[in-house]
């Protein structure tokens, strides 16, 4: 027996489908309408080939259904079109733009501020009151602490260690401009709060071991030749660049040490906390040495601490929650650096992802080799 399916499809569904379906007995045709069951009427097939058109009339069946489905979803469809619209915010091409040359403009702030604080220790210098007339304040941890003459010499190394390590791990980073421009704000941040206090209250020597440099009064040609020695040293005791006193308040170690730890800390994935406790045992370890060996007050280790660390936590919080950003929504964006920090974060959209890659572009053949290394960050 041969079966003949016709079906026409459209770009809309049709109201009205039929199906002719031609059998053994072509005088008596069997047509069917969709929709209407009581149009199924037809005549019998006789007995005797019952079985053989037992197939199609089942295939017969389920076209009716399927079309009579998708007949009533387009009818109701049409009759109800109120759909209900929920908007979708569409993501942005670069949540995260480089943006190198804020960077540049950061890294300039920070080496002026850098070199501002060499020129205000030698001006404070000239005003450090000799020892002999002005002793050191008494300080409740000199009391029971003896002076160690290698503890500075363990700070600095410590210092020296902290910022390597967060120089390689921001040279690592994917997103290292928007991380380099936050470091170098703060730095020059804390250095030009650092210029303020030491400029407007000018302490005594914390001990009599200190051995200050000679004081030059108008020789403005050895200031300046002060001014470079310092900056071509670093400013440490290590290198012999730092002669001069009365940068005591507050403690530019201390600055170091805390920062250093923070951005470690803060932009390596949370397994890694073997090498958070590694660093953060050589900025502590620092920062007691500094008191131990008896080169700055306590006062101003603790200022250097406090400073540090708000800053820092100030300036991420605002960064990670944009809805602080606003000025009506918080205070913190009341702070007189908020401009500035709108200038370099306002197209930072997201918080920035722990995502390391290779500071240096491989060549085409050897990057299947290598896989990106990713961490997660603690939302």
């Amino acid at each position: 027996m041969a079966a003949e399916e016709l079906i026409q499809d459209r770009d809309d569904v049709r109201p009205h489908v039929e199906v002719d379906v031609t059998t053994e007995h072509p005088d008596r045709p069997l047509r069917a309408a969709n929709g209407d069951p009581g149009r199924h009427a037809s005549s019998p097939p006789p007995p005797d080939s019952a079985p053989e058109e037992q197939p199609e009339c089942g295939k017969l069946s389920s076209l009716f259904k399927q079309n009579q489905l998708i007949h009533s979803l387009s009818s109701g469809l049409r009759r109800h079109c109120d759909y209900v619209k929920i908007a979708v915010p569409e993501e942005r091409a670069d949540a995260l733009p480089a943006e190198w040359w804020k960077t540049g403009v950061a890294f300039l702030y920070a080496l002026f501020v850098l070199v501002f604080t060499t020129v205000i220790i030698t001006v404070v210098h000239e005003r450090v009151p000799d020892k002999s007339v002005s002793p050191p304040l008494p300080d409740k941890f000199f009391d029971y602490v003896d002076r160690a003459p290698w503890a500075f010499t363990v700070t600095e190394v410590n210092g020296l260690i902290l910022c390597g390590l967060w120089l390689v791990q921001l040279l690592c980073l994917k997103h290292k401009a928007i991380v380099g421009r936050r470091c170098f704000f703060l730095i020059g941040t804390l250095y030009m709060y650092r210029c303020v206090t030491m400029y407007i209250t000018t302490l005594p020597v914390p001990g009599k071991h200190m051995v200050c440099a000679p004081k030059l009064y108008n020789d403005s040609t050895g200031k300046i030749w002060r001014i470079l020695g310092m900056i071509s040293g670093g400013g440490l005791s290590l290198t012999g660049s730092h002669l001069m006193c009365g940068d005591f308040l507050y403690s530019g170690h201390t600055v170091m040490l805390t920062l250093s730890y923070l951005f470690i800390k803060e932009y390596s994935p949370p397994w890694m906390w073997w090498y958070h406790w590694s660093c953060w045992l050589l900025s502590a370890s620092g920062v007691v040495c500094i008191l131990v060996a008896h080169e700055h007050y306590s006062v101003d280790v603790v200022i250097g601490y406090i400073a540090s660390t708000r800053t820092f936590w100030w300036y991420h919080t605002m960064a990670d929650t944009h809805a602080l950003r606003q000025p009506s929504s918080s205070f913190l964006s009341r702070t007189w650096w908020s401009p500035v920090f709108n200038f370099l974060e306002r197209n930072v959209h997201t918080a920035v992802p722990i995502t390391f890659s290779w500071p240096v572009t491989l060549p085409s053949c050897c990057r299947p080799r290598y896989r990106m290394v990713e961490g997660g960050r603690d939302e």
